[in-house]
């Protein structure tokens, strides 16, 4: 791929423009389709969302010397941002400087090569690529050497079901899926309305937290897990600091009976509409005018069914990948750097890059999708030297480690700080999972507990 002159980069989000930067820097030329209307259109929808981790790891390298070279200041590196000051403070000025490379309102429907369909040998990687795009005017077909998909997942939840939705939930009028801005934009509707949120997850447990703040009955934790113990956080089970004082915040919710918690809660049917009846596998009924759908996100993978790509058969990733982030084993800290060689596909010069590069896997850290296209782009370019060299150096605990709103609250970022009255209990974290489950946070037996600066 050494004479590649055109790379097509799927998604206006960080990663599509990172790619794009870099591509530029090795002096070839990118074709970047956006589906949506401005870059970060994904970013937008979860614009109240605050990132686990700090601006010093949410900038490319090649995406801020290119801004820098046009005066560009950038933001306080140790400072948190939310998806909306990424994008103001980030992606659109870094989209203008990609403007004459950048098509917005471009919905990528297909891709294949010209004239060589999926079964042919011959020819096949001299074809180019055809990239079939749904836009303003129509159908359109664009032609590169190379192609990034980074198109993400946001705009592909989880149903509610194991996998594919429950009787009752498509058409569903009081359901929403993902983070909806509850305290925001949203606030109208879900304000004095009893409220459930399905999932384990993070955009669970920050949902519930925002929730509870607001006026009405408290909100109805349908967490999927028996226990809530690794949605708390804390310890070597979790080591995300920002996380885990997000455990904290809910814990203390939990205990003060300002969250109802129904665990073990697995979604079988959905009955009735606004208000609807959760029900479970087990026939617990749970009642709600609002039901959010907080399951995680997949790949849309349709778009690729002309090409030849290998993938994991559980987590729908490279399966290079696949044993790097089984989110059976990993948190985002344990996720090593990675780059072209773990996401290349048997469909020569095509790579998946970004949160859709890890399938249904939820560890996915901004960085590392830019150290994935900084690697990715060297690799389209021939130089296999510097796509090989690793470039990204995560701290022991990962890059997602932040104040968080409790640890900020209890002046310290070791698992909200010590313990209040629980003698028992090593930490904060600790004292407010024992109130709602023996088990406390896990942390209890590690030796790191003793430092403040490295604890959980």
């Amino acid at each position: 791929m050494s004479m590649t002159k055109t790379v097509a980069i799927l998604g206006a989000g960080p990663v599509g423009l990172a790619a794009a930067a870099q591509v530029l820097e090795r002096q070839l030329i990118p074709l970047i389709l956006e589906q949506g209307q401005a870059a970060g259109h994904a970013v937008r929808g979860w614009a109240h969302v605050p990132m686990f981790s700090n601006w010093r790891y949410n900038l490319d390298a090649a995406a801020t010397r290119r801004l820098a070279a046009l005066g560009w200041v950038p933001p306080d590196p140790e400072a948190y941002p939310t998806g909306a000051d990424l994008v103001a403070g980030y992606i659109d000025p870094l989209a203008h400087s990609l403007q004459p490379w950048l098509q917005t309102g471009q919905r990528v429907v297909a891709i294949s090569r010209d004239g060589v369909d999926k079964i042919k040998d011959a020819g096949r990687a001299a074809a180019p690529f055809v990239i079939e795009t749904d836009g303003p005017v129509g159908r359109q077909f664009h032609r590169a050497d190379a192609v990034i998909d980074a198109t993400g997942t946001w705009f592909q939840p989880n149903p509610g079901g194991a996998g594919r939705p429950v009787p009752g939930e498509v058409g569903q009028a009081g359901l929403s899926y993902g983070m909806p801005d509850v305290a925001g934009v949203a606030r109208q509707r879900f304000a004095g309305r009893q409220v459930a949120v399905l999932g384990g997850g993070h955009s669970a447990v920050g949902t519930l937290i925002a929730l509870a703040g607001l006026p009405g009955p408290a909100p109805v934790w349908l967490c999927r897990a028996d226990s809530v113990t690794r949605a708390l956080g804390g310890g070597a089970a979790d080591q995300l600091a920002a996380r885990g004082a997000l455990g904290v915040d809910i814990a203390r919710l939990l205990a003060g009976g300002r969250i109802r918690l129904e665990a073990g809660f697995r979604l079988a049917a959905i009955e009735g509409q606004a208000p609807l009846v959760a029900v479970a596998a087990d026939g617990r009924r749970v009642a709600a005018e609002e039901l959010i759908v907080a399951t995680g996100f997949r790949p849309d993978l349709s778009i690729l069914r002309e090409l030849r790509v290998a993938l994991d058969p559980a987590l729908e990733c490279p399966p290079a990948l696949a044993p790097l982030i089984d989110p059976n084993l990993h948190a985002c800290g344990t996720v090593r750097p990675h780059g072209a060689a773990e996401l290349a596909h048997p469909e020569p010069g095509f790579y998946i890059a970004g949160m859709k590069s890890y399938g249904r896997a939820p560890t996915f850290l901004l960085a590392t999708g830019h150290e994935q296209v900084r690697s990715i782009v060297a690799a389209i370019a021939g130089d296999h030297q510097a796509a090989a060299r690793v470039e990204l150096e995560l701290p022991e605990t990962g890059v997602c480690n932040g104040p968080g709103v409790a640890a900020v609250a209890a002046g310290s970022a070791c698992c909200g700080g010590p313990a209040k009255a629980e003698r028992t209990a090593c930490c904060a974290a600790d004292e407010a999972a024992k109130a709602v489950e023996a088990a406390g946070c896990g942390c209890e037996g590690s030796k790191e507990r003793t430092s403040a600066s490295t604890c959980c």
